[in-house]
């Protein structure tokens, strides 16, 4: 069990060892690395011109006010396998801003949840479903937040048609939800896209006859697509990701502080973020506006324990990216996520293993693998220990805790639905606890 905050009594004092000027430091590692610290930068999120887009799906306000509406939209949810999970459910089940667009439990329920919370994390089974009913996946929830910086989704990356997944194209098996990477799109887009029709998710005329209001946000948000072929889940994915490119942690302190606000961050964050581009070299796998990366690492993180899991964690589930190319030199490697908006998470690492950041940047300073069934020598050569001192691990959690939080996710989630449903949740244990009855 990796311990947690095992050293608390260190004085404040102690954790600064201030040497020099922080800001003059950190600016010159961070130029020295990238260039300028505008590189660094997210944009606003009404900035969609700045936000990176899939050439097939421009961003737009109007795309991206029809995405928000659905990707919290409870009404939606029309394809149940039961009766009872009839339009209870909805795309922010498990990726909702309480839990920083990721699930608040251990493993996200969509239909068949029952209740919700405060950040989810009381979602249960309803008693009327059994696990086989669920709509649950064998691996934790990864957050929609910066997703705009990944080129391909999902932990193993499956969901993308360009960049790195160009010759996979085997793979893309026909029946599966990753057959949709033939349409040609982005990660963001793919997903989206698949993710209504593995998640029960789907509208059509019928549904739009109930709720007009929508047939005029896709009027205003497809008009150059016939009508014919304006109202559709295809449609519904693209103003979904739309909506997903724009959700920026761009109000954390280390982006106020990029953008000049040298108080923004306090004098221990600063200390964390020059080991984070200096001496823990965190910034080789998390770079880029969202501090995560396009590749993959094996790092010995347990998956899902027995227990803890409705279903089985499949085999290829258990091999990540290997488990999608079918390249044994990927076994056991899994996309670098964003480092933002971690603070208050309860459960962290592809298999939801580790309950901290500073418990993850433990377990990466130590380098010892967690997960037996991961053989040494599939292990990332930037698994190694890092030699923090006691000191420095707190004055990094500090960084990526405190620094790299957004407080502000609330701003991304409409106040009501078009359909007056209750979200990002309806059962009615969920309508209790949000305080829609």
């Amino acid at each position: 069990m990796i311990p947690i905050c095992i050293s608390c009594s260190v004085d404040t004092d102690t954790l600064l060892l201030l040497e020099g000027d922080p800001d003059l430091e950190l600016t010159q590692q961070i130029e020295g690395l990238y260039g300028s610290l505008s590189a660094l930068r997210l944009p606003p999120s009404d900035a969609y011109s700045e936000i990176p887009a899939d050439p097939g799906n421009p961003i737009t306000r109007e795309k991206v006010a029809l995405g928000q509406l659905l990707f919290h939209e409870t009404a939606l949810g029309t394809a149940p396998v039961s009766p009872e999970g009839y339009q209870t459910y909805s795309c922010a089940s498990c990726h909702h801003a309480a839990a920083q667009f990721q699930s608040g439990m251990l493993q996200g329920i969509g239909e068949g949840g029952s209740g919700f919370g405060h950040q989810g994390e009381a979602r249960g089974i309803s008693e009327n479903y059994t696990p086989e009913m669920l709509d649950v996946q064998p691996i934790r929830s990864p957050t929609v937040l910066n997703t705009a910086y990944q080129e391909v989704m999902l932990w193993n990356g499956q969901f993308g048609a360009l960049g790195i997944n160009a010759g996979t194209e085997v793979q893309w098996t026909e029946g599966t939800p990753k057959e949709k990477n033939t349409l040609g799109f982005s990660g963001v887009e793919t997903q989206a896209i698949a993710g209504l029709g593995v998640h029960r998710l789907h509208l059509d005329s019928q549904w739009l006859q109930e709720y007009p209001q929508y047939q005029a946000l896709f009027d205003q948000a497809f008009p150059d697509i016939p009508e014919a072929e304006r109202y559709t889940d295809l449609n519904a994915g693209l103003a979904i990701a739309a909506f997903e490119r724009t959700v920026l942690s761009n109000q954390a302190p280390f982006q106020q502080w990029l953008r000049g606000d040298s108080d923004a961050m306090g004098e221990v964050q600063k200390q964390g973020a020059l080991l984070f581009f200096g001496k823990a070299r965190c910034y080789e796998c998390h770079n880029g506006p969202g501090l995560n990366g396009m590749g993959f690492h094996a790092l010995g993180m347990d998956d899902f324990q027995p227990g803890l899991v409705f279903g089985e964690v499949d085999e290829a589930t258990r091999k990540g990216r290997g488990g999608f190319t079918g390249n044994p030199e990927d076994d056991y490697a899994f996309k670098i996520p964003t480092l933002y908006n971690l603070k208050g998470l309860s459960f962290l690492g592809h298999g939801g293993s580790f309950s901290s950041v500073e418990s993850v940047i433990r377990y990466k300073n130590e380098a010892i693998p967690q997960n037996p069934g991961v053989p040494e020598s599939q292990l990332s050569g930037a698994f190694v220990p890092l030699a923090l001192s006691e000191v420095e691990i707190l004055q990094l959690t500090a960084f990526v805790e405190e620094a790299l939080y957004d407080p502000s996710m609330q701003r991304y989630v409409p106040t009501s639905l078009p359909s007056g449903q209750c979200f990002p949740v309806a059962d009615p244990a969920a309508r209790t606890d949000l305080g829609c009855d």
